[in-house]
């Protein structure tokens, strides 16, 4: 039994988070501590924290109290961008160090062999286990999950007008291909699948003579399903999807970020597109791609937005027919150019949502719909109660009586998944 003490880190806000959650983790694990994520108990919390809206911010405050409940005597240690926006507001209780957004891995380094002892945890950890440096040298970092996310960019050079992201994260920087692909190379045979992402993905390669569509043309040699996070309007063309056709398992799930579906709002957020060019990006992609699941993000009651505008909203991302929306309320960021402006009323806002919100479930059920008697390939991650879990590569959510955990099957929904409660919803 070792002596080290167990750790586990609480991780909030986008898979860019959880990527360097796992990088951090693999530290811990290869130092020989026991490690676990989230509420469960712990000696040792790592809270990396989100602030891309003050209820994430909240959250990640909330974050430290939660812990405490499960263990008054927990010694706690704060990263992010939370902690990046204001780090006093982590400077209670029994949190022991703070941190921001970079250096990550070498956060976890410091605490790790503050218990491990330096000399030791230097033997047993060497510095090429450490990829907080520009991306690079990033061997030894194995995420043994079905699921493996690949931090390929950071940083976002976009100033959209209500966002806080560039001012904690800082401006963009991407990683080498040949970086990437030794990380890759270690989780072959591992990973059914990878998601790649960034806090600004479609500006991969911009900094370094490079692109995104490069990056997938050196994955069409992978066998792994591949999966993209979050795209810019700008980086749809042909010859990047082209680039995604090579890629032998492609999974055609499409979050193109979208914030407003009415051109005077988007000018305002400082967004560089119009709902015209978003929709010719959208066709395209099912040019390529019919039965492809297209995502994405809204913002409602912009500081600006009026009713008119938000009904132009509502009717664009109908005619869209996004298979989901993400629909949040704005939140107002000290610091950003829309953070300076009046808020409209919260009643007005709460409708808003609410009524975007009945647009995205009469979307989804559209959408859901029409996955049912089409013949899916599903990667299989978890279960409970008898009940398999997985999800089809345009990342529609399947359960099972028959599975395996990271086993890829072929099935046929019959029913969708209602109620809360499982059925037998797939057929062999």
């Amino acid at each position: 039994m070792s002596d080290l003490p167990k750790v586990s880190i609480f991780t909030l806000g986008c898979k860019v988070n959880q990527y360097d959650t796992d990088a951090m983790l693999a530290v811990f694990e290869h130092a020989g501590f026991e490690i676990t994520e989230g509420l469960e108990f712990a000696d040792v919390y790592i809270v990396n924290s989100c602030a891309v809206t003050a209820e994430a911010e909240k959250k990640s405050r909330q974050s430290v109290a939660r812990i405490l409940k499960v263990n008054p005597d927990a010694r706690i240690y704060v990263c992010g961008c939370a902690s990046q926006n204001n780090f006093s507001q982590f400077a209670k209780n029994n949190v022991e160090y703070i941190s921001g957004t970079d250096g990550k891995v070498g956060f976890a380094r410091k605490i790790a062999a503050k218990y491990v002892g330096n000399e030791k945890f230097d033997k047993i950890v060497p510095d090429r286990f450490d990829i907080s440096r520009e991306y690079e040298d990033n061997e030894g970092i194995v995420n043994l999950k079905t699921r493996h996310f690949i931090k390929v960019q950071d940083g976002c050079n976009n100033f959209c007008s209500y966002c806080l992201i560039p001012y904690v994260r800082g401006r963009s920087r991407s990683r080498s291909i040949e970086s990437v692909i030794n990380e890759l190379d270690s989780v072959k045979g591992v990973a059914k699948e990878v998601v790649v992402t960034g806090i600004n993905l479609s500006a991969f390669g911009k900094d370094t003579n490079s692109s995104l569509t490069e990056l997938m043309n050196a994955l069409s040699r992978y066998d792994f399903g591949v999966r993209l996070g979050s795209l810019e309007v700008g980086v749809i063309c042909r010859e990047f999807l082209d680039a995604t056709k090579k890629i032998k398992r492609f999974c055609p799930h499409f979050h193109l970020s979208l914030q407003s579906g009415d051109d005077a709002t988007l000018k305002a957020m400082n967004r560089h597109y119009t709902t015209s060019q978003y929709y010719d990006a959208v066709q395209l992609i099912r040019e390529y791609y019919p039965d492809c699941a297209i995502t994405t993000d809204i913002i409602v009651g912009f500081p600006t937005e009026t009713e008119e505008q938000f009904e132009n909203c509502v009717n664009f991302a109908r005619k869209v027919g996004f298979s989901d929306i993400h629909v949040f309320p704005y939140s107002s960021r000290r610091g950003t150019v829309a953070g300076r402006l009046k808020p409209l009323s919260p009643d007005v806002v709460t409708n808003r949502q609410k009524r975007m919100s009945a647009v995205k479930v009469e979307l989804v059920q559209n959408y859901l719909n029409k996955q049912l008697g089409m013949p899916q390939s599903v990667l299989f991650e978890t279960a409970e109660d008898g009940i398999w879990c997985g999800h089809t590569p345009n990342y529609v959510k399947v359960y099972s009586r028959q599975g395996a955990h990271n086993e890829v099957r072929q099935i046929v929904p019959t029913h969708k998944y209602l109620d809360g409660v499982a059925d037998d919803s797939v057929k062999e």
